[in-house]
């Protein structure tokens, strides 16, 4: 691996470190912009760590926001950016398994630097000293390992979540995780029912939408998704005895992540498209597996998961459109009419999603009968981008006419209505062509005696 220990600091960050140090100082970057500066990429966000009290910052800057002073933290604002300035600090006790109950300011950065969770995320830097690693950071980068700061067992027992991101960060990286940080992990997993929904649900996120979402396995194997994902861990206990696939259900969810673009949406309806199979599971008299109603099940589990760990609306509705559509479609040859009422079922905006989806789907099952799937599938995608390339009407919005035009004909507001809408629609969807106004008055003329 290259690893680049010289850093290119931005100017507002550097005028930071400028600043503090021309005061006196020391002032360094530190934590996951000198990781990834390291690894080549761009970090999101420049953190500071410096020998300067809260208030002795507040006085060398103009402009200040009061992120969190009794952290030592202080956000610099340069135009509309924020820095955030945090002074060294030994921290107390952690009596909530995420905040120190007291911190200790330091003006030593090692004692600073001894608190973080992971080597590679305890490395500073500033053009004078250069790169200053004093735990290992860029020698477990060099073997691709996880290790935490010191004793596992402490770091993990002053925040809990620092077990998951472990995790997270394997997945990002690609890197393993040290033994002995992995054996805290499992004996203090249980501690991780403690840590809040929402930090739960930011991490799985971010692993999830990594480079190897799959490495969720090694939360499986560590016992922390059975405390914050039970549902997972049956699904990685339930075989699937049946031609068609080739995994254990959790095994399946796994793969399938692999094959469809990280994004979350995407990404957590494969995690959760089958989330439902352990409960539906039937073994019949030849020993095969079936799994009938695992849709159904699998919407309503997958829902009561997003929402368990407080994902927005928005998300929930998509994930669980998705998962309710995953398998619709993939035992008939559609026509070209059937695709546009598919349209209709799933919705324009989302039918592309659930295609891919599919896709993903059909290559994380065995190889039985998967080019004939894959054919099929296909004939859905052609006959998708034909109705688009057409500009065909699958919706009340693209109808030529409206339910104003309704009333202007004399028809009254209220079922009737909708119903003769719904009506035309779905001659529409039959035929395109029928899409148009003066015809459509007219057969709501019709429809409307009927």
């Amino acid at each position: 691996m290259n690893l680049n220990t010289r850093i290119s600091v931005p100017e507002r960050p550097a005028s930071i470190l400028r600043t503090l140090q021309e005061a006196g100082y020391e002032a360094y970057v530190v934590g996951g912009c000198v990781r990834d500066s390291i690894l080549g990429r761009k970090p999101q966000d420049w953190d500071i760590t410096t020998s300067a009290r809260p208030e002795q910052v507040k006085a060398l800057f103009r402009r200040t926001v009061d992120t969190g002073l009794q952290h030592g933290t202080v956000t610099v604002m340069i135009r509309e950016e924020g820095f955030e300035v945090t002074t060294y600090r030994i921290d107390g006790d952690y009596e909530d398994g995420r905040h120190p109950k007291e911190v200790t300011f330091t003006p030593n950065l090692e004692e600073d630097l001894l608190r973080r969770d992971f080597t590679i995320n305890a490395m500073a830097y500033n053009e004078t000293m250069g790169l200053v690693d004093l735990y290992g950071g860029l020698e477990d980068m060099e073997t691709r390992t996880i290790r935490c700061v010191g004793n596992p067992m402490d770091r993990f027992g002053e925040d809990a979540l620092r077990m998951l991101r472990a995790v997270r960060f394997s997945a990002q990286l690609g890197y393993e995780i040290e033994p002995d940080t992995m054996e805290a992990i499992k004996e203090l997993a249980p501690t991780i029912s403690k840590v809040s929904e929402e930090r739960i649900q930011t991490e799985l996120v971010k692993l999830v939408t990594s480079d190897h979402p799959d490495y969720l396995r090694k939360a499986w194997e560590s016992g922390l998704t059975a405390i914050f994902l039970p549902e997972f861990d049956r699904a990685m206990d339930t075989e699937q005895n049946n031609p068609h696939h080739c995994y254990t259900v959790g095994e399946h969810l796994l793969h399938s992540m692999l094959n469809i673009r990280p994004e979350k949406e995407l990404r957590l309806t494969m995690l959760l498209h089958d989330i439902g199979k352990p409960l539906t599971r039937v073994t019949d008299e030849k020993g095969v597996d079936h799994f009938h109603g695992h849709v159904e099940e699998s919407e309503k589990m997958a829902k009561a998961i997003l929402r368990r760990l407080k994902f927005d609306n928005h998300t929930i509705d998509m994930v669980g459109l998705l998962v309710r559509h995953h398998d619709y479609g993939h035992d008939f040859r559609p026509t070209d009419a059937q695709i546009r009422k598919a349209m209709n079922r799933i919705g324009k905006e989302a039918f592309p999603l659930y295609l891919e989806v599919r896709r993903a789907d059909t290559l994380a099952q065995s190889d039985y009968y998967r080019e004939e799937k894959l054919e099929n599938l296909r004939t859905w995608e052609d006959g998708f981008r034909r109705s688009l390339e057409r500009d065909e009407c699958v919706s009340l919005k693209e109808l030529a006419v409206t339910g104003k035009d309704l009333i202007q004909m004399g028809m009254h507001p209220g079922p009737q209505l909708g119903k003769v809408l719904a009506a035309l629609l779905q001659e529409v969807l039959e035929d395109p062509a029928k899409n148009e106004r003066e015809a459509l008055l007219r057969r709501s003329a019709e429809l409307m005696k009927e």
